[in-house]
């Protein structure tokens, strides 16, 4: 293992398919993608998978990123396509980072402010009430 990647956090899963994976490409993917852990302790795992794919009859690349992020409820899942890979997996850590903001205020708020429970027109009376009415 290349020694600027012991001591990085297990919980980050990256995959490079018809890629090389190098340490220069891993380097990133655990510095942009291990700052969202830090965002949120009850993160389980972080997926990263990168595809790459040639075009038929051109010499550019074609990238696609895709990262889900494991935790308590539904899964948060981002993806992205691009030429360049590692704008690619920047702007995928972007995306993923929004995403968690936006599900902490969500649930923030709906700690702070719990909306009461609404008792419909369409319950029975109770029995107390059903004698007196007689």
């Amino acid at each position: 293992m290349n020694q600027s990647l012991q001591g990085v956090d297990p919980r980050i899963c990256f995959q490079a398919v018809n890629l090389e994976n190098t340490p220069g490409l891993q380097t990133m993917v655990y510095e942009k993608f291990g700052a969202l852990l830090h965002h949120n302790e009850r993160i389980i795992r972080l997926d990263v998978r990168l595809n790459k794919t040639q075009t038929i009859g051109s010499h550019e690349s074609l990238f696609s990123a895709t990262a889900r992020i494991e935790v308590g409820g539904p899964d948060l899942v981002a993806s992205d396509e691009g030429t360049d890979a590692y704008g690619l997996l920047e702007a995928l850590a972007a995306k993923l980072d929004r995403l968690l903001t936006r599900r902490h205020g969500l649930r923030k708020d709906k700690r702070n402010h719990p909306h009461g429970a609404e008792i419909g027109e369409g319950l029975p009376k109770s029995g107390m009430n059903a004698d007196s009415e007689d």
